[in-house]
Formats: C-alpha cells, structure tokens, sequence
C-alpha cells in the first residue's frame, strides 16, 4: 500500500499495521460476547487440526533429527556426548516444535481460512452480514482465532514429542549413541518451565496467524486474484509475526528464568 500525497513513507505499512492490531483488540472482545458460536468453533478446529496435524509430525521428524544429528557432532568435538540429549531436548522443546508448528498451521490453516472469509468478503457476504446487525467479528473471526490457538497448543505437544524422538532414534541408532545418557542428560539443563513457554509461543503463534488470516481475508483486493493474493500475504506475514514474536519471547524468557544450576 503506498503512501497518499503528502505522507511519508511507510505511511501506509503503519495504517495496516494500526488496522491489524485494532482487529486483534476486537477480537479479544468479542471472545466474551454472548453467544459464543460454539458449532463454528468446533468446526474450525477439527478442519485445522485435518489439514496440519500430518504434515507437523512428519515435518518435525527431519526438524528433530538434524538438530540431534549436529549437535551429536558438535558435542562429539568437545568431548561432551553425554549432553547431545539435553541439547537436542532443549533446541526442541523450545524453538524446533512451535515454529514448526505455527509454520505449518499458517501455511495450511491460515491460508485456507483467509481464502474463506476473502471469498465472503468479495461475495459481499460481509457487507450483508454488518446490514443485518450481525458481527462478522463475533461470528467468523473469533471462532477460527480461537481454534487456531487450541490446535496451536496441542500440535506443539505433538510436535515435541515426535521431535524427541526422531532426535532419539537418529542420535541412539543412527549415530550409535548412548540410551541411557541420551535420556539422563533430559534434566541437566531442561526444566519444566520450558515447556511452559513454549506453550505459550504455540498460543502466541496461533493468535497472530489467525489474526492476520482473518484481516487479509476481510481486507482482500478486488476481485477473485485478490484473494489469492491476500492468501499468499497472509502466509509471508504469519512467517515474519512467528519469527519476531519467538525472537522476544525467547529474550525474555532467558532474562526472567535462570539457567537451571545456575
């Protein structure tokens, strides 16, 4: 979007951006709006959950295995292979399964959700709906959001667990590595809160993707190839949002949490 006659720059970006977080803040509200569409809900969780729970298990599998495979090597270098299990489990836990996750969900959840409500929106269904006094918000968007949040959450413990054991299986029989290291080293450095915060970037990620989702369905350019440009903008978005949004959560996370041991 450029910038009208007479204002700077980036101008646009900015109003996008204002737009963007102004229908995340409508969303937030109508959560506690009555009725919640509860059928919609369900709906959309079961088809996010279709289209992305395959693809993140199989995905996370070569994800695992790589991070197991060079951190094997790495430690092997120092003389540390008893820890390749705490590295790989930590590198996992808290980066590898929520972007994967959210990655996964944006590029087949969020993009099929956008081409919906783009769809509605260029059929003017929207319009009719705001004529009749009835929230698109309420109606459309909260549901996918949420759903998108809830299946967030439980792909990333999906997604942890075939990590680890991919990591496992790669770092024990491909690389002839210990059993019994590999698993005592999980409590040399992990610690239950990584769990806990990689939780919470998976409903972090999910909010964002379904947000973002929803605005450029809402807001798609004229015409059928706006909406499939919408689609593809919702997906380079979501990209950027997950990586920024896991770049703060991680600097705060290690500021507030002490190493375990230290």
């Amino acid at each position: 979007m450029s910038a009208p006659p007479g204002k700077a720059p980036g101008y646009g970006a900015l109003v996008q951006t204002g737009r963007l977080f102004a229908l995340g803040l409508d969303v937030g509200r109508g959560v506690f709006q009555r009725p919640f569409q509860w059928r919609e809900f369900i709906e959309q969780t079961w088809f996010v959950t279709k289209v992305s729970a395959l693809p993140t298990a199989l995905f996370t599998i070569p994800f695992g295995a790589t991070i197991a495979l060079l951190l094997a090597e790495l430690t092997r270098q120092f003389g540390a292979q008893s820890q390749t299990g705490a590295g790989s489990v930590l590198a996992i836990v808290q980066q590898a399964a929520p972007i994967v996750t959210a990655l996964l969900i944006a590029g087949a959840g969020g993009a099929a959700v956008c081409a919906d409500l783009g769809a509605r929106t260029i059929r003017e269904e929207i319009a009719a709906m705001e004529v009749l006094g009835i929230s698109p918000i309420q109606r459309l968007v909260v549901p996918r959001v949420l759903a998108m949040m809830v299946v967030a959450i439980v792909l990333n413990g999906l997604a942890t667990v075939v990590g680890v054991a991919g990591g496992y299986y790669f770092n024990v029989v491909v690389q002839d590595g210990t059993p019994g290291a590999y698993i005592a080293s999980f409590n040399t450095i992990a610690q239950v809160s990584d769990i806990y915060v990689s939780e919470l970037k998976a409903a972090l990620f999910g909010l964002a993707v379904g947000v973002v989702a929803a605005y450029r369905g809402l807001n798609p350019p004229p015409g059928p190839k706006g909406v499939g440009d919408a689609v593809n903008q919702t997906v380079v978005i979501s990209f950027i949002l997950v990586y920024l949004i896991n770049l703060v959560i991680t600097v705060i996370y290690l500021q507030i949490i002490p190493p375990k041991g230290g």
